[in-house]
């Protein structure tokens, strides 16, 4: 029997290349398995064998994002695979936005079934939660045991063209395509079973989710601005020449904090943007487009504001995660309101 000829896309840190400062390394392509591509052998057995495992940094493909994938897709194409799979990436957000990136450019592109995993809550699953299986997994790798033997049957159903279940049966995230299946329970017992351990405060998963809509309650109106403390925050990436806390141009891990103290406008010689989601030209050109400190400084000295803070506050929206950002803006208000600042203007790109 031949065995199906599988493509495995892994980044820097499971390639056992190095961690954070290695995310900038190309690509490259390897024969055979590397690292977690041991736990799909396992699963595979004599049905599907890895060739080849592409590795690419997590920085690298942020940051350089169309040739990153023209140079990953043109290696996985000389392999001529049966079967492409990335990951799993787990929480990591560049690694998932990567994974995700390759996988619906190889299910599209070049027609092979492709298959990814990652934690529910990676930036990855909004790029292709619509287009390709996306097996869902633990937020660390510690999920590996449970994630290699979902992503590796899921994958051989596809290669041997079966019939894929509904989410809940293969093990990949909900997209939206409802499949009608015969459940081992009648539906009063399983509502039975539910309404027990919600009684009981026990963790419960429900046959019929509701959106979760994140509404944010707005402050009363400052009562009067010429008085006010007003602060900048952005997640524009704006940041001092040169990036010295060096975040992430793409699913930031950080924010930056930042001294203006006699700043009245910055300059291309002194400010630039590290954000890689949009066109930094006109940004780095002057950052004031971005993180207005020039009319803020002119509001000040008329007497339109109270005072510019000394300190404004930076990081990257662009597929940063939203528990990731969460965690930002609470650290970034204690700070904040123990500078006694009345008003933030939030910026964007």
């Amino acid at each position: 029997m031949k065995k199906f000829r599988v493509v495995h896309y892994i980044n820097q840190f499971f390639a056992q290349i190095g961690g954070e400062e290695m995310a900038h390394v190309p690509p490259e392509k390897r024969e055979g398995l590397v690292g977690p591509g041991l736990a799909l052998k396992q699963q595979f057995g004599d049905e599907a064998e890895i060739v080849a495992t592409v590795v690419c940094g997590d920085s690298y493909f942020g940051e350089n994002t169309k040739q990153a994938l023209e140079e990953v897709m043109a290696m996985i194409k000389e392999e001529k695979p049966d079967i492409f799979i990335a990951g799993p990436a787990f929480n990591a957000g560049r690694y998932g936005f990567a994974a995700a990136t390759v996988t619906k450019a190889v299910k599209e592109e070049l027609g092979i079934p492709a298959v990814t995993g990652m934690y529910e809550e990676n930036p990855g699953v909004d790029v292709a939660l619509k287009d390709v299986y996306i097996v869902a997994t633990g937020n660390s790798a510690a999920g590996m045991r449970t994630a290699a033997p979902l992503m590796a049957k899921l994958a051989l159903k596809l290669a041997k063209g079966e019939a894929i279940g509904a989410s809940i049966e293969e093990g990949f995230l909900p997209n939206g395509i409802r499949k009608n299946f015969f459940d081992k329970e009648r539906g009063s017992a399983r509502a039975v079973s539910m309404l027990e351990k919600k009684l009981a405060d026990k963790p419960f998963t429900t046959e019929y989710p509701m959106p979760n809509f994140d509404r944010v309650k707005p402050n009363p109106a400052v009562a009067d601005i010429t008085k006010t403390k007003v602060a900048l925050v952005t997640s524009g990436g704006i940041v001092p020449k040169g990036n010295p806390d060096h975040i992430e141009s793409s699913s930031a891990s950080k924010f930056g904090e930042y001294d203006i103290t006699g700043v009245d406008d910055l300059t291309a010689e002194t400010f630039e943007t590290a954000h890689g989601g949009y066109d930094p030209v006109y940004a780095n050109d002057d950052a004031d487009r971005v993180l207005p400190v020039d009319i803020l400084r002119e509001y000040e000295k008329a007497g339109k504001i109270g005072k510019l803070h000394h300190l404004y506050y930076s990081t990257v929206g662009n597929g940063t995660a939203v528990a990731s950002a969460k965690k930002f803006a609470e650290e970034i208000a204690k700070r904040l309101l123990a500078e006694k600042v009345g008003a933030v203007i939030l910026t964007s790109t």
